[in-house]
């Protein structure tokens, strides 16, 4: 078979469902993303994420509507479509048997690639990912940031035109999580698309250029992160812990506040300057309270609601 092309555009779903238990998991996506393109998608657990990627890449069948991935219709061309993706599972699924440059070099064999082709390819990832010194190293002498760096390699191997990734960052320490945003800075600057699903909005917010967040299997907002922050909320947040009746009631009558919530012991105040609470707070004794710009998680939590899902 040959190696698809790169059309402009890298996925199209239309009406895009999946049922499971006659409960829509996927109802009826209506979804395009362009090639160059590093597309957050983010959403609560049961939201539907891991469901559309796993239709993506032909892991899961289709009860109804349209998907094509890199111009090739799926599931019919899944096999085809597989060699031109690369998947970042939230599970590293490295085998503990081999050494790092096995690990690459068995991978890239599902592929049919040569061992000149792999020889090159495998010296250029180490070097991307800066596991050169650990080449041969069992997957067990490697700390979580290398485990998470050689699976984001190996699902580079094949040369993707498109990278799923699945919580590529989730359990790793600071230091970790900015070593891989920086690759996948590399990786977009070199014309890759991708598309990420996180839970942790300042990922979102920082790496992506465009923000799909979806619940109970559609999209609820789809736009830039700092375009969804601007026309999804309002620009300040001001966090008041543990304030006792009194204290909320005189807070309440800034006329500024458009919204407000209430979430254990904390109170939400959303508006514009809130001068007048800033004020109050200012002149009592209550000194627990954070005033802040609004950001993507208080998108995400307008959008998707405070209520725990498990």
């Amino acid at each position: 078979m040959s190696p698809v092309n790169s059309p402009s555009v890298v996925v199209e779903a239309t009406n895009l469902s999946k049922i499971y238990n006659q409960t829509p998991v996927v109802n009826k996506l209506n979804l395009t993303i362009e090639s160059g393109c590093f597309c957050g998608i983010l959403g609560p657990n049961g939201a539907g994420k891991t469901t559309t990627l796993r239709m993506f890449i032909g892991h899961c069948p289709i009860d109804d509507g349209k998907l094509l991935i890199l111009g090739q219709s799926m599931p019919d061309n899944a096999s085809l479509v597989r060699e031109s993706v690369g998947v970042v599972p939230q599970m590293d699924n490295l085998d503990p048997d081999f050494t790092v440059k096995e690990n690459l070099y068995v991978y890239g064999r599902f592929f049919g690639l040569s061992t000149s082709v792999l020889k090159q390819r495998i010296d250029d990832l180490l070097d991307f990912s800066s596991l050169h010194d650990k080449a041969d190293s069992k997957i067990s002498e490697l700390s979580g940031g290398m485990r998470r760096r050689l699976t984001l390699a190996r699902a580079l191997i094949n040369k993707p035109k498109l990278l799923i990734l699945d919580e590529p960052t989730t359990g790793l320490d600071p230091q970790a999580r900015q070593a891989i945003w920086q690759k996948l800075r590399e990786l977009k600057k070199q014309g890759l698309t991708l598309i990420l699903t996180t839970h942790y909005m300042e990922e979102a917010e920082r790496l992506c250029d465009r923000v799909i967040v979806m619940d109970h299997g559609k999209v609820m907002a789809d736009a830039p992160p700092k375009q969804l922050i601007s026309e999804q909320i309002e620009s300040h947040v001001l966090e008041v812990h543990t304030a006792d009746d009194s204290l909320l009631e005189q807070l309440k009558q800034d006329a500024s506040i458009a919204r407000f919530e209430k979430s254990g012991d904390i109170d939400f105040f959303y508006g514009n300057k809130l001068k007048y609470a800033l004020d109050v707070l200012e002149q009592s004794t209550h000194d627990d309270y954070l005033f802040r710009p609004a950001n993507l998680e208080d998108v995400f939590i307008k959008l998707t609601g405070r209520d725990l899902r498990e």
